[in-house]
C-alpha cells in the first residue's frame, strides 16, 4: 500500500507543484474540511495519515509536508449524506493543496466501492436474507487491499484475496484436469490442509460429483434464480453454495430468496462510481 501512495504522489506531484509553489506563500496556516456531496458510505480515511508519509519521504521542505495532521474524523463504514464533514485536516495551504487531489482521489474510489456495496447488502438485508455479499478479483491491478477494505467499509465480505489463498476450481481448470472429481482429487492431495476447496458447477451432475468428492463450497455460475434454488435444495447444506454470473441491482433480491449462502458481485470493484467528495480550504485565524 505505502508502495501504491509513494507512485501516485509521484504520479500526480511530480518533481513539483508548479501553481502552489509560485502562488502560495510559506508557511501559511490553514484548514481543509473534506466534504462529501452527495450520500456515501465512508471508506478510506485512514490512508491520510500513511499518504502524508509518503509526502514527507519525498523530502522537499517547499512541500511543507511535516505541516500536515489529521485532527478530526468519522468512523469508516459511516452513511452519511451531502455535506456532512468526513475529516479535518490541517497544515500549510501548500501542504494541503499538494496532497490533496491524491487523498480525495483515493478517497473517493474506496467510498465509492463502500457505498455500492452497502446498497446490495440492503436489498439483501431488506429482503430478510442472510445471503452474504462477496467481492471478487476484479479489482484496479495494485489497488486490491484497499478496493476489497472499502467493500468490508460497506458491509460486504472479502472473497479468496487472490491466488494464494483457497483453492477455487472454475471450468477451465476443470477442462484441464480432466472432470470435476480428477480436479479435486488432485487439489486436495496437493495443497495443504486446512486450505478449502471450491468448486464452480454448471449442471447438477456436476453439483453431485463436486459433493461426492465432499468439497467445501459450491459456485454455482450463471444460473436463474430457479436453478440456484434447486441446486441449493441439491446441495442440502453439504457445501456453502455461492451465486456467480448475472446477478444486478434488479434480480438481487429474486436471487436472495433462491437460498445459496453467498452471491459473489465483480462490479462491486469494477465498476463502481467514485463518491463524490471534495476539500474546502480556509485560512487558519
Amino acid at each position: 500500500m505505502r508502495s501504491l501512495l509513494s507512485l501516485s504522489l509521484e504520479e500526480d506531484v511530480g518533481s513539483g507543484d508548479l501553481t502552489t509553489l509560485s502562488v502560495v506563500p510559506t508557511g501559511l496556516a490553514a484548514e481543509g474540511s473534506v466534504v462529501a456531496k452527495q450520500e456515501l458510505t465512508i471508506s478510506g480515511l485512514g490512508i491520510f495519515e500513511p499518504l502524508v508519509e509518503s509526502l514527507r519521504q519525498r523530502a522537499n521542505p517547499d512541500e511543507e509536508a511535516e505541516s500536515l495532521r489529521l485532527v478530526e474524523a468519522l468512523d469508516e463504514g459511516s452513511r452519511v449524506g451531502p455535506g456532512t464533514v468526513l475529516c479535518r485536516v490541517q497544515g500549510t495551504a501548500r501542504a494541503l493543496l499538494i496532497i490533496e487531489r491524491t487523498f480525495l482521489n483515493f478517497l473517493g474510489r474506496m467510498s465509492g466501492v463502500a457505498t455500492l456495496t452497502s446498497e446490495y447488502v440492503s436489498v439483501v438485508a431488506a429482503c430478510g436474507s442472510a445471503t452474504r455479499i462477496l467481492d471478487t478479483r476484479k479489482t484496479t491491478p495494485g489497488h486490491r487491499l484497499l478496493e476489497k477494505f472499502a467493500v468490508r467499509c460497506g458491509g460486504g465480505t472479502n472473497h479468496r484475496m487472490g491466488l494464494f489463498d483457497a483453492v477455487l476450481i472454475k471450468d477451465n481448470h476443470i477442462v484441464a484436469a480432466g472432470g470435476v472429481a480428477k480436479a479435486i482429487f488432485t487439489a486436495r492431495s496437493s495443497v495443504l490442509s486446512g486450505v478449502k476447496i471450491e468448486v464452480e458447477c454448471d449442471t447438477s451432475e456436476q453439483i453431485e460429483e463436486a459433493l461426492a468428492e465432499d468439497v467445501d463450497a459450491i459456485l454455482l455460475d450463471n444460473m436463474s434464480p430457479d436453478q440456484v434454488r434447486r441446486a441449493v435444495e441439491l446441495v442440502d447444506g453439504r457445501a456453502r453454495t455461492e451465486i456467480s454470473g448475472g446477478v444486478t441491482m434488479e434480480t438481487l433480491e429474486e436471487y436472495a430468496r433462491a437460498g445459496a449462502d453467498d452471491i459473489s458481485i465483480g462490479r462491486l470493484t469494477h465498476s463502481a462510481p467514485s463518491a463524490d467528495i471534495g476539500l474546502d480550504l480556509a485560512l487558519a485565524k
